[in-house]
């Protein structure tokens, strides 16, 4: 694939002979995006689908001063009617583009940086991206100081040792596993690629092979608690049978639990222990419009207290932008190349934002992140309190499996509501004693991080998205479990 995109970048990022107005083309680029990704799917604890899903998307684009035309194709993978069919639009645009009105906010990369990210075919343990062995417990990618040397100065390289057995291998894996229970659930992996090129001669290349296998398994047959369910997932950039193994026994104890009589409890305060799951969850609504410098100048942001300095976050709390610790590529389609590393919230400040080049352009101030100023490698600092002493920490109060459906209830105070789920439990000195019902929170961002937040765990757990609409995305959310003095529950 490496030299099926060199060829096509060697052949397209040329520039063109003036279209017919006269107005000339001062650069081409072109950003392809390819995976070869397996698709599973169980349910009933027996495999329902597999297939195999290979593609290439090519993005060509045309500048000249603040004039920017583009257009997108699928390839075949062959090279010569790649060629042809890209040279054939990027022509077509250049006609085009004296039509395109001028983009005053329009800003393209103006030195050349090169970013190499390419992972090899060993696997070793520090690659498992399980978060749980001590090289990945200061990482929310969990990828091994190995693959921490992100883009900067005149270029640099990354290699991710990276290690997937054959997809047969993890079916015939999950299918031993969950012998005698109910599982549901969804299985990708393979390679993905984001590639830039543009004809000042800048090459970007990202290459990864990872795998993520979200999975659930539902109480027994007795209709009082076949609702009831365990949701699961491992995920990185290296399988490991034992680390599976260990999760998938997890769970087990989990679904034990959860067919004991369930407790009701009534709306309120109570202290809680959320588990990196529902950690994540959290993170991710915060990441719609709270990172973003637009909507930190336009008074949108759900951060607009903590931006202007009139709250404060606990001391323990740490947010990057950590694209050297992730698994996104380190540069967008319009090749900009993101930094290693963007403090957002630092020591319980808020510290920098997320610019767009739009941003940029608008506000005077360097890019760092793509169109949307969405974070794609969103990662939480872990804090002191060991995962295995969390249960004794919380003492007594609720323990949060998952959140879901989560949204804004007042986005101006950063206040959140959603709905417990899967593996929700009271616990009582320190033990857990049952099962609870759905429950909806309300609450505020800022009290339940501020004065709220007692305690982090030490271990980060690596949760990439699952998102796999159009293609496979490879955003990712490293988070630890937190120990909040209490979260209110309004039904």
């Amino acid at each position: 694939m490496k030299d099926f995109f060199h060829a096509l970048a060697d052949a397209v990022c040329r520039l063109p002979q003036a279209a017919s107005a006269g107005t000339a083309v001062e650069r081409v680029t072109l950003y392809l995006s390819s995976e070869q990704s397996d698709f599973v799917r169980f349910n009933r604890s027996a495999l329902r689908q597999m297939t195999t899903v290979e593609q290439h998307k090519a993005t060509v684009a045309v500048i000249a001063g603040q004039r920017r035309a583009a257009a997108s194709t699928t390839l075949s993978g062959d090279v010569k009617a790649g060629i042809a069919r890209l040279l054939a639009m990027r022509d077509a645009l250049a006609r085009d583009l004296p039509m395109v009105p001028p983009d005053p906010r329009l800003q393209m990369p103006q030195s050349i940086v090169d970013t190499l990210r390419d992972d090899c075919d060993d696997c070793t343990p520090s690659h498992d991206g399980s978060g749980d062995e001590p090289s990945a417990r200061s990482s929310a990618g969990g990828l091994g100081q190995a693959g921490r040397g992100i883009a900067g100065g005149d270029g640099s390289h990354r290699r991710d040792a990276g290690g997937l057995p054959p997809v047969e291998e993890v079916v015939a894996q999950v299918l031993e596993q969950s012998r005698g229970l109910d599982l549901v659930g969804f299985h990708a992996s393979g390679p993905v690629i984001a590639a830039f090129a543009d004809s000042r001669g800048q090459r970007n290349w990202h290459r990864i092979r990872n795998f993520h296998l979200d999975w659930s398994l539902y109480c027994g047959t007795d209709a009082a608690v076949r609702d009831r369910a365990v949701k699961s997932m491992y995920a990185g950039t290296c399988w490991d049978a034992a680390e599976f193994g260990r999760r998938m026994a997890l769970a087990r104890a989990r679904l034990a639990l959860l067919e004991r009589p369930a407790r009701t409890i009534a709306p309120g305060a109570y202290r809680a222990w959320l588990e990196p799951m529902a950690m994540a969850e959290i993170l991710g609504t915060l990441a719609w419009g709270g990172f973003g410098i637009k909507q930190r100048r336009t008074g949108t942001s759900s951060l607009g207290k903590l931006a202007s300095g009139a709250v404060s976050l606990s001391q323990q709390f740490d947010l990057r932008e950590a694209t050297a610790e992730g698994i996104a590529p380190a540069f967008t389609s319009t090749g900009h190349v993101r930094p290693p590393s963007v403090p957002l919230v630092s020591a319980g400040r808020c510290a920098q934002a997320l610019v767009s080049p739009r941003s940029a352009a608008e506000f005077g101030l360097p890019a760092n992140a793509d169109d949307d100023e969405y974070p794609a490698s969103l990662a939480l600092a872990g804090g002191t309190l060991a995962a295995a002493d969390a249960l004794a920490a919380l003492d007594s109060g609720l323990w949060i499996g998952n959140l879901w459906y989560l949204g804004y209830s007042d986005r101006q105070a950063c206040r959140m509501t959603g709905m417990t789920r899967f593996a929700c439990f009271l616990v009582e000195h320190g033990e857990i004693v049952a099962p609870i019902g759905v429950m909806r929170f309300d609450d505020s961002f800022l009290r339940l991080f501020g004065e709220g937040l007692v305690a982090l765990s030490r271990e980060v757990q690596l949760l990439p998205g699952n998102d796999t609409y159009g293609e496979r995305h490879l955003g990712s959310i490293g988070s630890p479990g937190a120990l909040l003095a209490d979260m209110r529950f309004t039904l």
